[in-house]
């Protein structure tokens, strides 16, 4: 039998290496991660845009906490926004996280099973 380091999907954008070990692939548990993150930046960005909020860049950061008592179980995911713009206001940016949230399949997707944190700070452009 051949050594098996992983597994491949053959995706319309190409191959996606998925291992147990991250020199042979993305991990099982980035994958969710990534996924989270990347749901409600793109949820963030539309729900900014319907509000009519003068952005240039959206970058995230999202970090997991994990279980190693339990499987190494996803308990906790934050997601952490930088938002640069201009005539940026926070309270607004906080209504738009609650509609994130709510609109954002993968953070629904999980909900009850994995706490999801999301955080921001504004970088006021000139």
């Amino acid at each position: 039998m051949k050594d098996v380091l992983g597994f491949h999907a053959d995706l319309e954008y190409g191959k996606l290496d998925v291992a147990g070990d991250v020199a042979h692939g993305f991990r099982p548990y980035q994958l969710l991660v990534a996924s989270i993150a990347v749901c409600s930046g793109g949820v963030l960005r539309k729900v900014l845009t319907k509000m009519r909020m003068e952005f240039s860049d959206i970058t995230i950061k999202a970090d997991a906490e994990r279980n190693k008592e339990a499987a190494d179980r996803v308990e906790k995911i934050t997601v952490h926004f930088t938002i640069t713009g201009k005539n940026l206001s926070e309270s607004k940016v906080e209504k738009a996280l609650v509609l994130t949230r709510k609109n954002c399949s993968m953070v629904q997707s999980v909900i009850g099973s994995i706490e999801v944190e999301e955080t921001f700070e504004l970088i006021e452009e000139d």
